[in-house]
């Protein structure tokens, strides 16, 4: 699923704050807020004109490639990845996301409700590349999710994964300790529809240590500057750096071995 980030260093599109998860909201439940989210993302900063634009730009020629779209949401990501030549399939844990995401792409279109948490429903080898573009960070375990998503790629295949940059929890969490793996909950607004959203923080080495047991290479770790246009669209946000760049997301590019 297609987070907003908890926050963001010099950018962010819709406030968060701590929240206790507890609190009436369910945590992490899409169903309850996927119109509010769809409509909230489509061409705001963080999600617009950064998280997808940069995946994509990641994904590169996909002429003829079978991408598997873990967490495809609504299905913006999908949509850009069949626009460029790519054969799509795309899952998601909310139904309701998977309606939306029909409703965007056509009754023809690949698409099916799963956990990336469970055994998938796809044969061994059957993608040249996964895109899992802010759904890890949900996630306290990432062992079994990334043997799944490592044994449905081809050998030599590519998983293109983003999550919330882990510089951006101790930024916002300054007592907190880095190094370990900590559960948080922010509460948003998407569209006036309210949210709780629970993620799972862990650092960089944990990261890369969690891909190379997998059966991962790590070929890209990106800190990408948000796409063209988006500064004449947010000068606000983006202030007064020369790069609009700013900390949100963290990308990787990995290749199965």
């Amino acid at each position: 699923m297609h987070a907003i980030p908890e926050s963001s260093v010099g950018a962010a599109d819709v406030a968060a704050e701590d929240v206790d998860a507890e609190d009436g909201a369910a945590e992490n439940n899409y169903d309850n807020f996927a119109e509010g989210y769809t409509a909230e993302t489509e061409t705001n900063l963080i999600n617009g004109y950064y998280a997808r634009p940069a995946i994509v730009d990641l994904a590169g020629d996909v002429t003829g490639r079978r991408v598997l779209d873990a967490g495809c949401g609504s299905g913006p990501i999908f949509a850009a990845l069949r626009d460029r030549g790519a054969i799509v399939t795309g899952f998601d844990s909310s139904a309701k996301m998977v309606a939306l995401a029909r409703r965007r792409l056509g009754d023809d279109a690949a698409l099916q409700v799963a956990d990336i948490g469970s055994p998938l429903p796809f044969s061994d080898g059957a993608f040249d590349d996964v895109v899992a573009s802010l759904v890890l960070h949900y996630l306290q375990d990432w062992t079994a999710p990334l043997a799944e998503l490592r044994r449905v790629l081809k050998p030599g295949g590519r998983l293109i994964v983003s999550v919330n940059h882990p510089f951006v929890f101790k930024w916002r969490y300054r007592d907190a300790d880095y190094f370990a793996t900590v559960k948080h909950s922010e509460e948003y607004t998407f569209d006036g529809q309210r949210a709780v959203l629970t993620y799972w923080h862990r650092p960089l080495h944990a990261m890369t240590d969690a891909f190379t047991s997998a059966g991962f290479r790590t070929a890209v770790i990106s800190e990408p500057p948000p796409a063209s246009g988006a500064r004449e669209l947010f000068p606000d946000a983006l202030g007064q750096a020369s790069s609009g760049a700013f900390l949100s997301f963290l990308f990787f590019v990995l290749e199965a071995v």
